[in-house]
């Protein structure tokens, strides 16, 4: 059954390879087949079976786990957890049917987490450069973990809603570090006399995403949800589910929600959804390729310790009184690149011939290195290649020909403006 998944995954995501580490969480990527091999245990001869079993023990399990394998999901491991690549419909299928219709993603292994007290804005603010104070009561934003160095520790959501907390959703891939990044701030500020707590949440997170979601949702919501714009929160029934936590975001560039739902109540939701045949299930694959066209990082692949905010063109994510007060990780290094120039930038890219991979060189007309692609997949939507990666800034605007390595051979592309498909987030009108 375990060759069978490989030969099934590999001989359909042979142009989809990405990378499967660290992020996103607010995304995922895709490496065929060297990380398939080391997510569903395969070894090689006599070693498969128990390399199987030993690597399956290890992984976590979301709470959905038995209703994936029900429904037919190929299982991947995926920053320590077994989460679906995809189900029984193609990943291209999945792919364009969030984008026509509605989706279902399972981001339970995502790190929700509340901060409570008095002080709580001051704590989230000493680790981030967003601006949470200036937020609206049950409104959130992108924000980002940085460090001393002005690199991106990682991307996150911080809501601040009116229940008196500060809802916090992060990466699984950084789970641990950010977790343990919290608790030490936490310890400090704690000593301080400051009025803060931490709590680290067990409910499931699902995301419904997709042209349909307002339509087919708001039949089992208690809230209006064309009151709910984007990146707004409320807490909500669903469905006849108390407790669950509603808010407008994703990762596909559509409109949607992503809902904190308890454990006991996940599988019935998602079944309850799953009966309009709008709705379908999709994994990490098509959640992929969706991202990159909606011109999304992926944590660990596009953004990274090593790249601040600036280099990443996330300069937007800055609060303008962060900026002037400098009060953040890495504050002296980042602000300062926000009116120089930096010498390489994250841009899109548009190729021709065979797709481009994570890593493929980046070259000048003239043949000369100047950067790396770091997401890169063939578009469902556009029938093109697309990518995105850091060059040089003489080569970051948008129209500029440049080329790619690909099987060492140099293939055209174009530095070209992301989103590479036009976002549908919902704002109200």
């Amino acid at each position: 059954m375990l060759r069978e998944l490989l030969d099934l995954v590999c001989n359909e995501y042979t142009m989809w390879s990405r990378i499967l580490s660290g992020g996103r969480g607010f995304g995922f990527g895709f490496r065929v087949p060297r990380e398939c091999l080391r997510g569903v245990g395969l070894g090689i001869a006599r070693r498969q079976k128990r390399h199987a079993s030993s690597s399956e023990a290890c992984m976590r399990k979301t709470t959905l786990f038995d209703f994936h394998r029900d429904q037919g999901g190929k299982m991947v491991e995926f920053a320590g957890w077994s989460m679906p690549v995809q189900y029984k419909d193609s990943h291209i299928h999945s792919h364009m049917h969030t984008r026509q219709h509605c989706s279902i993603f399972d981001v339970s292994h995502m790190l929700q987490s509340k901060v409570h007290g008095r002080d709580r804005v001051k704590f989230i603010e000493s680790m981030i450069v967003g601006d949470i104070a200036e937020l609206k009561d049950n409104q959130g934003t992108l924000t980002l973990f940085t460090n001393d160095k002005g690199g991106i520790n990682d991307d996150l959501i911080v809501t601040k809603t009116d229940q008196g907390y500060l809802y916090v959703v992060s990466n699984a891939g950084c789970a641990d570090k950010d977790s343990a990044n919290m608790k030490a701030r936490l310890a400090k500020f704690k000593a301080e006399g400051h009025d803060v707590e931490l709590e680290f949440l067990e409910e499931c997170l699902i995301a419904v995403q997709g042209p349909s979601m307002a339509k087919v949702l708001q039949p089992g919501l208690t809230d209006d949800l064309s009151k709910l714009t984007f990146m707004t929160s409320t807490l909500a029934t669903v469905f006849g589910i108390q407790g669950c936590r509603v808010t407008r975001c994703g990762y596909t560039g559509e409109d949607g929600v992503e809902i904190s739902v308890p454990k006991s109540g996940v599988v019935a939701l998602t079944e309850r959804l799953l009966a309009n045949s709008e709705v379908k299930l999709a994994g990490l694959g098509a959640r992929d390729s969706l991202r990159l066209e909606a011109g999304l990082c992926l944590y660990g692949n596009d953004i990274d310790e090593t790249t601040t905010p600036v280099e990443a063109t996330l300069v937007w994510t800055i609060g303008k009184r962060r900026r002037q007060a400098k009060d953040f990780p890495g504050a002296e290094i980042i602000v300062p690149q926000i009116k120089a120039k930096t010498t390489r930038k994250r841009v899109g890219l548009v190729s021709t011939g065979p797709p481009v991979r994570q890593h493929t060189p980046i070259l000048s007309p003239e043949g000369k290195v100047i950067g790396e692609v770091t997401s890169g997949c063939p578009s469902p939507c556009l029938k093109q290649n697309i990518a995105m990666g850091y060059v040089d800034v003489a080569y970051a605007k948008n129209g500029t020909p440049i080329q790619v390595e690909v099987r060492k051979k140099a293939v055209k592309a174009v530095v070209t403006k992301m989103p590479f498909v036009p976002t549908n987030y919902y704002s109200g009108h």
